[in-house]
């Protein structure tokens, strides 16, 4: 009996035959000179993202937790697997957003400005008829009072555009700390007099700069002639984007102090097989979105918690612990008109949101997964998503979509500095299986109709309104809801370049190779 247990233990002494210096299918060694010299690439694990926090995946009960019989029922129960992946530890603050914002006056407030006012919150979002909210309309997105609360006010669209920015940030910065390539020359991007350094520029780049005039500071009766370069080169040429650098031929960035080489010595640009640049930010899908709230844990014993209500363990949105108790632990709605408790005995202590690292974490170390703020999420929203799904990474709005390349055969460029992406009809898989007429008529109305703008209408009416291929999914319940949608299993749906005061979000992120280490439950 000791045999077969040597044996094993001699096997796991060994080291792995697969490797990266000979080829386990031709004997050729890599990094051979004498031969063809291929480099064969270390295995690099997961680059471990800015703020975000590590969730192995696996298999839980996707789906409602408990039965509201005059609720929607468009989420029941179904197991399902979820790869491992990042997700940020807190929402998406007022001051990450402006952080975006500053960029963007940056580089292009003075070529481009409608591309900042497309970026800027709905500060609008804060009227209502009957409520005094103008200080919220005039502050909350501005006032270092409230940088560290959540973001609203953002459509979908918006979210999405600020994952691309912030992907390329990241990979920029990772580029310049190995020494890939030098710190943008925003300096470039102010304004100079001197026409004999604009004709030096223009020579050198090929683009003509823009000329404006402006009064004399030192003589009112004068004008001066300024330069600036134009919007066609800070999108063709300045902008960091992580495809374009790995993908388009023409873009040439200035190297660094220690460019990459390749298997001849000659200068190349860093590849995602360095191991260096993330994988990209994007929103979570709601799967994904759902296992991270739930935080389905194993314990010592290998089983996990199934049918949690919230975020944290058990039925009560109270702390049932002696430490804390009595405590909430989200931000929501308790009953008509009680926001926050009463007055020397605050219960959740905010009328609107709150800061996103108010209440404690859950079991992954994710910061007000329930109430707070809804978030939007990556998927087309559609009542029966249960029935169509897949068992592993489920998903709807699947959209494969390819480079578009110019006359030249180089790619084409759009107003944010991308590459330009299009998409045949078949490639779009956003309604795949479910792309009759019947599927985009609202079905799932309340039998409570409080709070329904039409209570009269009738579901089945053609009228009815529409969940078109533009409705995604947000979930999470907020400030501004009542117990029931903090439940992380409930799911709603907006268009996605429409927003709300109660909808903001967070990012993910994907991982490569082996799944990310297990960690203990609480």
């Amino acid at each position: 009996m000791l045999v077969p247990a040597v044996l094993v233990l001699a096997a796991c002494g060994n080291k792995r035959e697969l490797n990266t210096k000979t080829s386990n299918t031709t004997g050729w060694n890599y990094y051979d000179e004498a031969t063809t010299n291929f480099q064969a690439q270390e295995g690099v694990g997961n680059v471990n993202p800015t703020g975000m926090v590590p969730i192995q995946g696996g298999t839980f009960t996707l789906g409602e937790k408990d039965e509201f019989i005059t609720m929607p029922r468009n989420n029941p129960t179904r197991t399902v697997t979820v790869n491992s992946f990042y997700m940020d530890k807190y929402e998406i603050t007022n001051l990450n957003w402006n952080e975006y914002l500053h960029w963007l006056e940056t580089v292009f407030g003075a070529t481009a400005p409608e591309l900042v006012q497309r970026a800027q919150p709905d500060h609008t979002v804060w009227r209502e008829d009957l409520a005094y909210n103008d200080p919220y309309e005039v502050n909350y997105f501005t006032h270092p009072a409230f940088s560290f609360y959540p973001i609203v006010g953002v459509t979908w669209e918006q979210a999405m555009t600020y994952c691309q920015w912030r992907t390329d940030r990241v990979n920029e910065k990772a580029l310049i700390a190995c020494g890939a390539i030098n710190i943008p020359p925003f300096y470039q991007l102010e304004p100079i007099e001197d026409e004999g350094a604009k004709d030096e520029w223009e020579t050198m780049t090929g683009y003509t700069m823009d000329s404006y005039e402006e009064v004399s500071p030192e003589d009112p009766e004068q004008t001066v002639t300024y330069y600036r370069v134009p919007y066609e080169w800070i999108r063709d040429k300045f902008v960091f984007n992580t495809d374009k650098y790995l993908e388009d031929v023409s873009y040439n960035p200035e190297y660094g102090k220690k460019p990459k080489l390749d298997s001849h010595g000659n200068t190349r640009k860093v590849t995602r097989a360095d191991g260096i640049l993330v994988t990209g930010y994007r929103l979570p899908t709601e799967a994904e979105w759902e296992f991270a709230a739930f935080a389905p844990v194993a314990g010592e014993d290998g089983l996990t918690i199934e049918g949690k209500v919230y975020p944290w363990s058990g039925y009560h949105p109270r702390d049932i612990s002696s430490r804390v108790a009595g405590q909430l632990q989200a931000n929501f709605i308790r009953g008509r008109g009680d926001m926050m408790g009463v007055s020397g005995g605050l219960n959740d202590a905010y009328t609107i949101t709150a800061p996103v690292d108010a209440f404690a974490p859950n079991d992954f170390g994710l910061y007000n997964m329930a109430g707070n703020v809804n978030e939007w999420v990556l998927d087309v929203y559609r009542e029966t998503s249960f029935q169509e799904l897949t068992e592993y990474n489920s998903f709807r709005g699947n959209i494969y979509t390819t480079p578009v390349r110019g006359e030249d055969g180089g790619f084409e460029i759009d107003s944010l500095g991308c590459i330009k992406v299009e998409y045949k009809a078949s490639d779009d898989r956003r309604n795949v299986k479910d792309g009759d007429f019947a599927s985009t008529i609202r079905t799932d109305f309340p039998l409570d109709t409080t709070g329904v703008e039409n209570p009269k209408i009738d579901p089945t009416d053609i009228l009815a309104p529409r969940i078109s291929d533009k409705s995604r999914v947000y979930k999470g319940g907020s400030w501004n809801d009542r117990i029931y949608w903090i439940n992380p299993s409930s799911r709603r749906f907006l268009d996605q370049d429409k927003c709300s005061s109660t909808i903001g979000f967070r990012c993910a992120m994907s991982t490569l190779g082996d799944q990310i280490p297990s960690i203990s439950a609480k």
